[in-house]
């Protein structure tokens, strides 16, 4: 486990939800540590057990060296990446640095084994680079300097001997980063529920599809979207990025990116809100499915208040479906897509470039309920 000098400093700490969590180290804070260990390794030939590093934003860590190797030519030393109680798949693997001096004052820094290869465009990283993120080669490169002094150089390459098995549970698939994991961290500490990196990921994924070209994109909030739109649209998911509860945040992103058209498709039971203009669709931020579907059912007229009663009492959309069903009032389904399209529209009104949206709702056990044009011709416009 990752240290700092004061342990208890409520710095360390963030609360959410009322629980009270431990803010961690990032890969990036991590291989630097691990450089430092192997580079002091190296030159004092002596074993190091503990290191202590700055993190990106001044942050002080403290790390044990996990595994150590070395010659007179050759050090590596790898530390265990503490993430804190963040959930993170990447929590837990061993980070290594292998440091060789060199003959001249450079200092080179590569990818090994389980470092991912970026292949796409829009990346930080431009294709063929390894995934070291700007920062993190900063933050290691400085400390190599400082420990190197100014007449040494030196080769590090950062490796993680789990970090090609561990890539898929992590959303390099999805950015065209193949064989490994990224090492990342703008600030160097992980903050546990954070839902910035989160936002930042899928920002970068829609930036790929602009940077090839892609001015039209689909977005579902996750993999049931994406599952209806591949299975029962007979739409490939090369133009999809699943947005998640970020609705607002993800649409603000198409405008400024450039995207002049967007498609919604999504599970009615994440969908609803946004029709009442509910953007962050987390139940932990708003829950209002019922009194939505009980305000958009009343508005058809002649519904009994006795049925808006029991749909009001439904704890989930699927009941509430049920009961709509055998009733015949479908057409409240089409009234709530075409506010997802208004809503959606009204909040990137007064900026540019315009957007046009479409939107398509359906349930898991009932299928396809209503989109904002025929389907038909929606899947004709995205085939």
């Amino acid at each position: 486990m990752a240290a700092t000098p004061d342990n208890n400093s409520e710095d360390n700490y963030v609360y959410y939800n009322g629980k009270r969590l431990r803010k961690g180290f990032t890969t990036g804070t991590t291989a630097t540590a691990a450089s430092v260990a192997a580079i002091r390794t190296l030159l004092t030939q002596q074993p190091q057990t503990e290191v202590q590093v700055q993190a990106a934003n001044g942050k002080t860590a403290i790390f044990e060296v996990k595994t150590t190797k070395f010659d007179q030519h050759q050090a590596t030393c790898g530390i265990v990446k503490d993430g804190g109680d963040d959930q993170d798949a990447t929590d837990g693997l061993l980070i290594c640095a292998t440091v060789t001096l060199r003959s001249d004052k450079q200092i080179i820094l590569t990818g090994g084994p389980g470092v991912g290869v970026v292949t796409q465009k829009g990346l930080a990283n431009d294709p063929g680079m390894p995934a070291i993120n700007p920062t993190p080669r900063k933050v290691i490169t400085k400390a190599a300097r400082q420990e190197l002094g100014a007449q040494r150089g030196a080769q590090i390459e950062i490796s993680v001997p789990d970090g090609e098995k561990v890539a898929p549970l992590t959303y390099n698939p999805k950015l065209g980063i193949k064989g490994g994991i990224s090492i990342l961290g703008t600030s160097g500490v992980v903050t546990p529920m954070s839902e910035s990196s989160w936002k930042h990921s899928i920002s970068i994924e829609m930036n790929i599809h602009r940077q090839r070209g892609d001015t039209a994109l689909i977005l579902t909030p996750g993999n049931y979207g994406e599952d209806f739109l591949v299975q029962e649209m007979g739409i490939a998911p090369t133009k999809q990025v699943q947005m998640s509860n970020f609705v607002g945040y993800v649409l603000k992103e198409s405008q400024r990116l450039g995207f002049t058209k967007l498609l919604l498709v999504g599970d009615l039971g994440k969908m609803i809100k946004v029709s009442a203009g509910i953007f962050s669709t987390h139940s932990k931020d708003a829950d209002a499915r019922a009194e939505i579907m009980v305000a958009n059912l009343a508005l058809l007229g002649d519904v009994p208040t006795a049925f808006l009663r029991k749909i009001y009492n439904c704890l989930t959309t699927v009941s509430m479906i049920d009961l709509i069903e055998a009733a015949g009032y479908q057409a409240v389904y089409q009234a709530i897509v075409d506010k997802i399209k208004q809503r959606c529209e009204k909040l990137l009104a007064h900026k540019q470039p315009h957007i046009d949206i479409d939107a398509v709702i359906f349930s898991r056990q009932h299928g396809f309920l209503a989109a904002t044009k025929p389907l038909t011709e929606i899947e004709a416009e995205w085939a």
